[in-house]
């Protein structure tokens, strides 16, 4: 059984009349990962962002994919939906500048008359389509969503090297992607905080500014970003696990 047959054999049919598009960001530097392209390294014989796309192409309730891509990989990328067989992917497009650009490239790509618009870091390679299902199915319902899991350190503010104060985790959460929305108002908000000059570290970040309640689903501990080589032994060891 391949992978991508194990990833829809764990699905569901899908919900009729919800479907998204997902804007899949690619377009990183990679600076952590020594210079090489952490979305194309190999894990445990696939390349990361293989596994990443193979989850989307599994999710039923995905109906488009549009790629986000530094310029030098757009071939390679195609090369490898054209081997892995990702028939949902559309197009894959030239990032900006900075990530809040690339995902409005992306934005601006997806098909006339799509609603929503789930948008997720390339470099997230074990999500499950399960989870894109839940957060989309939320987003359908409150226009925003976000998959996010409790904290399990201790948090400490700090100046330099000194503890300033331990700050309380009950309300603290750690966002992760996919992140669903209106297709209408993710568009909205990224380009007013681009209009703005406002620095954004996700996409929540951007619709936060216009007041429009977003709602939480439960995320995954497995859902790593793939930061560093560390990352990738992590992320080895999860899909190791997933086997057994």
């Amino acid at each position: 059984m391949s992978i991508f047959d194990k990833l829809l054999f764990k699905t569901s049919k899908g919900k009729a009349n919800v479907t998204a598009a997902a804007v899949i960001v690619a377009a990183g530097s990679s600076n952590r990962m020594g210079g090489e392209n952490k979305l194309l390294c190999d894990l445990m014989g696939t390349p990361v962002i293989v596994h990443t796309l193979l989850s989307f192409e599994a999710c039923p309730l995905i109906d488009e994919i549009v790629i986000v891509s530094r310029d030098e990989d757009i071939v390679e990328f195609s090369h490898l939906i054209s081997e892995f067989e990702i028939t949902k992917v559309s197009k894959v497009v030239k990032g900006g500048n900075s990530r809040t650009e690339s995902v409005l490239s992306g934005l601006t790509e997806v098909r006339p008359g799509t609603r929503l618009v789930a948008i997720h870091d390339g470099a997230r390679p074990l999500i499950m389509p399960e989870l894109i299902e839940k957060a989309i199915l939320c987003a359908s319902e409150f226009s925003a969503a976000a998959p996010a899991v409790m904290l399990k350190d201790t948090i400490k503010e700090a100046s330099g090297d000194v503890i300033l104060r331990t700050v309380p985790r009950e309300t603290l959460r750690a966002v992760q992607t996919p992140q669903v929305f209106d297709l209408d108002l993710i568009k909205a908000a990224i380009s007013q905080s681009l209009r703005e000059g406002r620095i954004l570290t996700d996409d929540c970040q951007a619709v936060e500014y216009l007041n429009v309640p977003i709602h939480l689903i439960e995320g995954s501990y497995e859902n790593i970003k793939i930061t560093t080589p560390e990352d990738l032994s992590a992320a080895e060891a999860f899909l190791r696990a997933r086997e057994e």
